[in-house]
């Protein structure tokens, strides 16, 4: 199968989820990121990205243990928020961020987490406010950018969310975070071909974590390369991260058949 042929085949509504869930990791993982450190955040032994359910349950417990204990701490907050998103519930943790911006109302860190749970609960306006907030015209931030532009592809608007990538990339050469974020808004619009040039250009640059390849592979995956997509999935992690990533990457492909059907697309391609 094609590059072509795949891109004209496969329901746009997969296309759609797969990407958004992608993005949503993005804009999830970058509250972790935070600038803000106080060495009372609970540590983990394992990404947000590679946990499953129970993982992330506990995660959450022991976190929002620290965040009970208290609820200013805009770091243990962020971090809460950031578990509690990608366990799903993420009305849990916009009211958690909210908590945290009212304690910290001119934080620029801060308003930028509360603007990406805003996104993570779909108030795309409010959420562009709170980081166009965060934002200073004469000191740029490059995460806000593509923060920025992350919230822009789920609004449906792909030409200004790659304008705020490509200045987010001026900003920060190579950045493979970025990188992964512009090559998915092209997957929004089936172009798998581009999508891949611009992910397999983020995997290769140094900093390049799990949630790059995990779309790298997806993209893979979507063209009906299934045997290469999970080599991808699977590489330079640890065996139990490796299934993890693979089980995100059969439940992403696996919407209306999609996995079995280039499975045996694949299969017949190459006999």
């Amino acid at each position: 199968m094609s590059a072509t042929q795949t891109r004209s085949s496969l329901p746009r509504q997969l296309l759609g989820a797969a990407c958004i869930a992608a993005l949503s990791l993005s804009l999830a993982g970058c509250a972790s990121k935070s600038r803000l450190t106080t060495g009372s955040v609970p540590s983990m032994n394992q990404p947000l990205a590679a946990m499953n359910a129970s993982e992330l349950h506990s995660a959450a417990a022991s976190i929002g243990t620290a965040y009970d204990r208290n609820p200013k701490d805009a770091a243990v907050g962020m971090k809460y928020a950031s578990v509690l998103t990608m366990g799903g519930r993420t009305d849990q943790a916009l009211a958690v961020m909210q908590q945290i911006a009212i304690h910290n109302p001119t934080d620029r860190t801060v308003l930028a987490a509360y603007g990406k749970a805003l996104a993570g609960a779909g108030q795309f306006d409010k959420a562009l406010d709170a980081i166009r907030r965060a934002q200073t015209p004469d000191r740029p931030d490059w995460q806000l950018l593509s923060a920025e532009g992350a919230i822009h592809d789920q609004m449906g608007d792909p030409a200004t969310a790659r304008a705020r990538y490509r200045k987010a990339l001026d900003l920060q050469p190579n950045e493979p975070s970025v990188l992964s974020n512009l090559g998915m808004s092209y997957v929004l619009q089936g172009d798998l071909r581009t999508a891949e040039t611009y992910l397999a250009s983020a995997v290769r640059q140094p900093g390049a974590d799990s949630r790059v390849r995990q779309n790298l592979a997806l993209v893979v995956g979507l063209q009906g390369r299934f045997a290469e997509a999970e080599k991808i999935a699977s590489a330079e992690l640890s065996p139990e991260q490796a299934g993890a990533n693979v089980t995100y990457l059969r439940a992403m492909l696996s919407q209306q058949n999609a996995w079995n059907k280039l499975k045996d697309s694949d299969k017949t391609t190459t006999n």
